[in-house]
């Protein structure tokens, strides 16, 4: 039993370290995802790292257990997370595969050697490690992403007043900026490149992102196009209307900052003064402790 207690608590500890390396690598989106959402196909037939290689054996079984509508979820939320590490949905259901295992072994083992807390750390690890790591990497390029779409629509309103074409200043623009936000962009010149007309590109840029910002400026621009209004005005107006959200989001994080800080505050720091203070005082008063207690 010890033997297979230290096996699984080993196993454990690699599986986390590899999820650790996954999630906490650049975001980035390699070429042949790049290529791959350009066309609108899915190209999911790489395997990468060792918990990849361990797991695509078991990858069509995971898929096939979670069903057509929650792989099509699943798709889209790891495009939302900008593909982390070259994540793809096969690699996704991979780990998902040697996640499982290892949490569940672990939680038997834990079982059996009765920590059921232990056993219930183990399923949680099983069952929510690769959802938690897609959920921080779509939360992370959102934020990227609404940090920097102001900026960006003020240098694309100005190249479009110099006298370039909305299509020309979107790529000037785009190659002059790194990060999420200029990879989507890419993509959805290329999509016009290949013949995708200009509504339709944007619309799968929308769709491709979890950010109401993002949504806001697709939406903006296309009724802007519709309704014949300047392009230099509406870009200049979602990047004010971007930055006055903004502005409300950080007063609502403050306000609801100020009740926490308050809390710790009256709860550890508060407590722990006093106990030092009153530690300090009686020590330094001399006083013998050792007569309270008859020694």
């Amino acid at each position: 039993m010890g033997l297979l207690l230290a096996l699984a608590l080993a196993a454990a500890v690699c599986g986390i370290f590899a999820g650790l390396r996954m999630y906490r690598g650049e975001t980035r989106l390699p070429g042949d995802l790049a290529v791959a959402l350009e066309v609108g196909s899915s190209r999911t037939g790489a395997v990468g790292s060792v918990v990849d290689r361990l797991g695509m054996r078991w990858a069509p079984l995971v898929l096939r257990l979670m069903g057509p509508r929650l792989v099509d979820r699943k798709r889209r939320q790891i495009s939302m997370a900008g593909n982390p590490g070259g994540l793809t949905i096969d690699r996704y259901a991979a780990r998902r595969a040697v996640y499982g295992f290892l949490g569940l072994f672990g939680a038997l083992v834990m079982l059996l050697d009765g920590q059921p807390v232990a056993a219930l750390v183990l399923l949680a690890f099983a069952f929510l490690w690769a959802e938690v790591g897609l959920w921080i990497a779509v939360r992370q390029r959102r934020e990227d992403i609404e940090r920097t779409l102001p900026d960006f629509l003020d240098v694309l309103a100005v190249v479009v007043s110099a006298g370039l074409g909305f299509r020309q200043a979107l790529e000037r623009v785009a190659e002059r900026y790194q990060g999420p936000w200029a990879d989507e962009l890419r993509i959805t010149l290329r999509q016009m490149d290949m013949g995708v007309s200009r509504r339709q590109a944007f619309d799968e840029l929308r769709r491709r992102n979890d950010s109401e910002q993002v949504a806001m400026f697709v939406s903006t621009l296309q009724q802007g196009e519709e309704l014949g209004a300047p392009i230099v005005g509406t870009l200049i107006s979602i990047a004010n209307d971007m930055r006055r959200a903004d502005a409300q989001n950080a007063r609502r994080k403050a306000a609801r900052a100020i009740p926490k800080a308050t809390m710790v505050v009256t709860t550890f720091m508060v407590p722990a003064t006093i106990i030092l203070m009153a530690a300090g005082l009686l020590l330094g008063s001399g006083t013998d402790f050792g007569s309270f207690t008859g020694e």
